[in-house]
């Protein structure tokens, strides 16, 4: 191909491959023109040749900064789509052109007149998940719910970066930098490989898995396709002798077929060794036997279950192991008849029957249902993607929070049920009554208070079985309970749930809140809130809202905190300045003195001022500050590199001032720190440790959310200043497994 051979020599020129590139390059780039030169003609290729060309001469089109060749990235991102997956030409349009767009070599006007409208919106959403990408190789947790709402926009856009991480995987296996590596194979992991699965790419979750492993877990990897390959002579002669005989019985009966055998992945082996606690030998399903079958549509359900009845009557089946996936297909989209049978030398063998339609669905998932659109439909995955927008738009959780809630729908097998007017629904397994009223709507869930299920009486507690009838129990006055987040298992049911309790502890917050301000009021006492928080904190609560819960809740009396509140008062009243905090303290005059009582001194040495420190940045003493004067009068103190810094500089240039630290006065100030690491084991009590072993350093709260592997922990401590702080994240980084350790912009109380 003439094309090829310019753009490659114009490459070799300015030395933009090396030489295995250069040939995996032309390799693969022919292969692509030859499986997708249908939907891409030579005159869009020639087309993009010269954009890409141009790109790469005017620098524009390099490697990213991990070294991966962008654009062998991009045609080998292409050819998987092309082979594993087979999508349409707005696609692979899509993911040939969108460098060039993001680069502004091409524009999104000629995409269109290319590829046309449609790949113009699917280049938008790669360009939206790919910035997310822009500052390092795995995308960070605060950025995962814009990630995933990107996603559910356009199915299409998911299975292009399954397939981006599929080849970056398949690129980084000799890396020098071991740290990405494990990065990328960590969030192939957690999340590529479970949407993989669940969008039915069973060969590229597989492969991802795989990697995955072998990147994250070497060792076990190895020995694991050592022994595998070990019995490769006496495992391909057990399924040649056990196939021999059915292979004779499906053609006497004049049936139209492949039968073939495959070997479990590595990682699902793995998986297996874990759960049973056995050996690799131990192990009785390392392969399984596929049946598949050419025959017409109408006939397809008959022929598979005709297939059954031979190999049952052959081989003894076990009935706990059937799984029938003709009679109801899995959301998205799978069909098969899975059966376990009793084969030679005593060992369970597992047969998949199926057809030559639904085996390329099982092969590239729900992609493949356009190649058949009218046949099937896809209400499953708008169903999926429609519960993933309202999972990711309502949801109060942490990004790592919200990633378990995510993942427990994908992974989960699924159960059948229906509503008394025989409408048929799917819930994860292990669902309850409760995540079914949620199901229905929110408003039947949060009055749910039980069911009939067939007819007969049940709890919220009831977990669901396939071909229940169910018909939801309420009552006017029930409402949610913290306890149903430990009865309710599908992230819609717990979003709500966790929506529906935040809204009733505000309400109850602010009718604590009211009763205690109407008290104080009533002894006309004027409330000093760094007072009341120290008076919170000794009481134990976490929280304001904590405390003014418990006030409306009555579980603590409000007349015994006055009281308390009183005597804390005097306390203060009688120590000195020094313990007085920089953000509630009002000087009564201005002192000769330089650093007087002020913490913060602002403008030309102007002290006594009423001046606050903002919450939006959380300064601490020697951190870089200005003061900003409010509508009010009150000079907020920000540091230097707020996030608000550049708006207020800009719009409110007149009303800045300098401020600076005068002087410490024992104040402690609270900040939140981000710790993300590995989840060993004793991780969180090493840096615990640390924490208490730290002089004038005290930990007030720590809240930790692992998955998979990883965890991320906010830990709010008490310290003196920067120095301080710039210390303690230095110890904390030397906790074996911590991988990063930073200071959050804000702190709210």
């Amino acid at each position: 191909m003439k094309s090829v051979l310019i753009l490659s020599h114009v490459m070799s020129e300015i030395q933009y491959f090396s030489a295995d590139e250069r040939r995996t390059f032309i390799a693969q780039y022919r292969a692509l023109f030859r499986s997708a030169g249908t939907l891409i003609g030579e005159k869009e290729f020639q087309i993009l040749r010269r954009h890409i060309s141009e790109a790469i001469e005017s620098g524009s089109y390099l490697r990213d900064a991990n070294g991966i060749n962008r654009l062998l990235r991009d045609i080998s991102t292409a050819l998987i789509l092309s082979g594993e997956v087979g999508l349409d030409r707005s696609t692979l349009g899509a993911v040939l052109t969108n460098n060039l767009v993001a680069e502004k070599r091409l524009s999104y006007e000629q995409v269109e007149e290319l590829f046309g409208a449609d790949c113009v919106k699917i280049i938008r959403g790669i360009i939206k998940a790919n910035s997310l990408y822009a500052k390092q190789e795995t995308v960070q947790s605060d950025n995962f719910r814009n990630l995933l709402l990107t996603f559910a926009e356009d199915v299409r856009v998911i299975i292009i970066m399954i397939a981006d991480r599929l080849c970056l995987m398949r690129t980084i296996n000799h890396h020098p930098n071991n740290k990405f590596r494990e990065n990328v194979a960590y969030e192939a992991s957690y999340l590529y490989a479970p949407l993989a699965h669940r969008l039915g790419l069973y060969r590229i979750k597989t492969e991802l898995e795989d990697l995955a492993l072998k990147y994250t877990n070497r060792e076990e990897y190895d020995h694991i396709a050592r022994k595998l390959s070990e019995t490769k002579e006496s495992r391909d002669k057990y399924i040649r002798e056990f196939i021999a005989p059915i292979k004779e019985k499906l053609e006497a009966a004049g049936l139209n077929f492949e039968i073939k055998g495959r070997v479990k992945s590595i990682s699902s082996i793995l998986n297996k060794i874990r759960k049973q606690n056995v050996d690799l030998e131990g192990i009785y399903d390392l392969f399984a036997i596929r049946v598949v079958l050419d025959t017409p549509l109408e006939k397809e359900s008959a022929d598979c279950w005709h297939v059954y009845s031979i190999i049952t009557d052959m081989y003894r089946p076990n009935p706990k192991r059937l799984k029938d996936w003709l009679s109801v297909p899995k959301s998205n989209g799978y069909e098969s008849l899975h059966i376990t049978v009793w084969g030679p030398e005593d060992r369970w063998v597992e047969v998949q029957i199926r057809t030559k339609r639904m085996d390329e669905i099982a092969e590239r998932g729900l992609a493949a249902h356009w190649k058949y659109k009218g046949i099937k439909s896809e209400k499953g995955l708008d169903d999926w993607l429609n519960n993933v927008r309202d999972v990711l738009e309502s949801g109060d959780g942490g990004p790592m929070e919200l990633m378990k809630e995510f993942r427990m729908d994908l992974y989960d097998k699924e159960v059948f049920v229906f509503s008394p007017k025989g409408d048929l629904y799917k819930l994860s397994k292990g669902a309850t009554v409760l995540d079914f009223a949620f199901l229905i709507h929110t408003r039947i869930g949060c009055k749910c208070v039980g069911a009939k299920v067939n007819n007969q009486n049940q709890t919220i507690r009831y977990k669901l079985k396939s071909g229940d009838t169910i018909e939801v129990t309420t009552a006017p006055n029930q409402t949610p309970k913290q306890e149903w987040l430990t009865i309710a298992t599908t992230s819609k049911a717990r979003v709500k749930i966790k929506q529906a309790l935040n809204e009733i502890q505000h309400k109850e917050a602010d009718l604590g809140k009211e009763l205690l301000s109407r008290r104080f009021k009533n002894r006309k006492i004027d409330v000093s809130d760094s007072i009341l928080m120290k008076l919170i904190r000794k009481m134990g609560y976490k929280t304001v809202t904590d405390f003014y819960c418990a006030l409306a809740q009555e579980k603590i009396d409000v007349n015994h905190v006055l009281d308390l509140y009183n005597e804390l008062e005097r306390k203060e009243n009688e120590e000195s300045t020094e313990n007085r905090t920089a953000e509630n303290f009002i000087a009564q005059s201005p002192s000769g003195d330089e650093h007087g009582e002020d913490e913060v001194v602002i403008d030309q040495n102007i002290k006594g001022l009423d001046y606050r420190l903002a919450k939006c940045c959380n300064p601490i003493f020697g951190d870089k500050v200005f003061g900003f004067v409010s509508s009010q009068g009150t000079i907020n103190i920000h540091r230097t590199d707020c996030p608000n810094a550049a708006n207020l500089h800009s719009q409110f240039g007149y009303r800045i001032v300098k401020a600076r630290w005068a002087g410490k006065l024992g104040s402690q100030y609270a900040i939140v720190l981000r710790v993300i690491g590995n989840d060993d084991i004793g991780i969180v009590t090493n840096i615990t440790s640390i924490i208490s072993k730290e002089k004038r350093v005290m930990m007030r709260s720590i809240s930790i959310d692992s998955n998979d592997g990883l965890f991320q922990g906010h830990i709010t401590v008490l310290v003196d200043d920067t120095t301080a702080l710039t210390a303690l994240i230095k110890k904390i980084q030397t906790v074996k497994g911590v991988k990063n350790v930073t200071r959050e912009t804000s702190y709210a109380q």
